[in-house]
């Protein structure tokens, strides 16, 4: 039934009068779901835990701090600057179990009081976190992804270095290592390093540290699968994978000593995999790591000149221009099958992203290095917990696909914001009991009932 034209305008000529006041009403009223999974987790409980051998002080416990940083970031905050304009709101000192948050200056002091050597607490909850989404996915094949990535900083900061940043060199910078698990789009591990370091720098110790714990604690998971970029091809990389018995596919660089160039420019066929592309595969012998690698290069072409094949010189006018790209790799893949599963790295751009827009994971708080790199892990603590929740209430399983990246359809937090978090709800009390009353759409409050069914279920 079709509606009057003058039924589908509204009046709103005058300006109302404002007025402020202090009913219980929050503009963040889907933070209850989250705060039940919570609690049925024991969030609170796991963050005492693994504090309790290294009590940072203060008059909030770390519990609670840790909280109001992720109730921060849910509610859209991006700065400690930013938790003023939270203070009043009732749905996010129920989340963090308050009844006053601390001000920005109290949470900047006590980030502070993390170094180096106490940021344990941290990167441990991450671990129970990260594990308990496998186990609950009941994966026993993980596909690891390693990286850095760029995080600006200002002149002043501690540890902050100008070197890798690709698009602003002369800025100072951090360059945060990371492990990502491709099946749940998890961040199992993140290291802070200054902006002056190598790709690589640290990469074994990092590596070594992640495995041994992995295996140690899930012994379920009986294969580790490593992708890497170029930065990571070298040989005690190798000969550490190697010796854990890890499959991987890592990029391979077209260095000079490698004389992968030389195979190219004698290469007369190449193996056809797709329209304008081909490829051959080679055992490279290494002399200086005294090793035989399988390698296959890939060329494709492209209508133009292109920075990716410059060190080459490979492309003849009469032929058109090629981009090449090799990857060594000790999986029983077909080239095709092998070149679908490097391209499954870039799905953990998208997770990088998503860290560094909406879990304010390249903001840089405080000076202080430990603080921080604490920021980064609480960060990334916050995406792994919204990562469990959605496993937790029903994400739907993805088609399996060569490229190997995420198995479920995740919803980034910009969109859990928009469609869960940011609905107005008022605390009434009839009869002395409490009670939350949203005015949502209809689309909204189907989504609840979802949710109270699934937490209902999953406790």
């Amino acid at each position: 039934m079709r509606s009057a034209k003058a039924d589908l305008r509204s009046g709103g000529k005058q300006n109302p009068k404002v007025a402020f006041g202090t009913e219980l009403i929050s503009a963040y009223g889907g933070l209850e779901w989250l705060r039940r999974f919570f609690a049925g987790k024991q969030l609170h409980a796991m963050i005492r835990d693994v504090f309790q051998h290294e009590p940072l002080g203060g008059d909030y416990p770390a519990a609670s701090m840790v909280s109001v940083i992720l109730a921060l970031f849910f509610a859209g905050g991006r700065r400690i600057e930013h938790l003023k304009y939270l203070a009043s709101d009732f749905m996010i000192r129920r989340l963090c179990a308050l009844r006053r948050l601390p001000r920005p200056t109290t949470m900047a002091r006590w980030l502070c009081r993390f170094t180096v050597a106490r940021l344990g607490p941290l990167v441990e909850l991450n671990r129970r976190v990260v594990y308990k989404s496998i186990e609950q996915a009941g994966l026993s094949r993980l596909i690891i992804d390693v990286d850095g990535t760029v995080v600006r900083t200002g002149q002043t900061v501690e540890w902050a270095k100008r070197g890798y940043n690709p698009h602003q060199r002369r800025h100072p910078s951090y360059y945060p290592l990371l492990a990502h698990i491709a099946q749940t789009s998890q961040i199992l591990r993140v290291k802070n390093r200054p902006g002056n370091v190598h790709d690589s720098k640290g990469a074994v110790a990092f590596l070594r540290e992640l495995v041994d714990d992995l295996r140690k604690r899930l012994p379920q998971v009986r294969q580790l699968v490593m992708r890497m970029d170029s930065a990571f091809f070298q040989g005690k990389i190798m000969n550490f994978l190697d010796a854990r018995r890890i499959a991987y596919a890592i990029k391979v660089p077209f260095a000079p000593w490698l004389g992968l160039v030389g195979e190219i420019r004698a290469r007369q066929r190449w193996s056809r995999l797709a329209k304008d592309m081909g490829c051959f595969e080679l055992s490279l012998t290494i002399k200086a790591w005294e090793r035989v690698v399988r390698v296959v290069i890939y060329r494709k072409r492209v209508h133009h000149k292109s920075p990716k094949n410059y060190q080459l010189d490979l492309f003849d006018p009469d032929d058109g221009y090629w981009e090449y790209s090799a990857v060594a790799t000790n999986l029983d893949l077909t080239p095709k099958r092998l070149w679908d599963f490097m391209a499954g790295r870039g799905a953990q751009e998208k997770t990088y992203g998503d860290l560094k827009t909406e879990w304010a994971f390249d903001v840089v708080p405080t000076k202080r290095y430990g603080a921080n790199s604490a920021w980064q892990q609480i960060s990334v603590l916050g995406h792994n917990l919204l990562r469990w929740f959605q496993l937790s209430t029903g994400a739907a399983k993805k088609p399996r696909s060569s490229k190997r990246t995420f198995s479920y359809l995740f919803q980034s937090l910009r969109t859990v914001r928009f469609t869960l978090i940011c609905q107005p709800v008022r605390q009434i009390r009839p009869r002395g009991r409490t009670h939350l009353r949203y005015a949502v759409a209809p689309a909204t409050a189907d989504t609840m009932r979802t949710l109270e069914k699934a937490l209902a279920s999953a406790a």
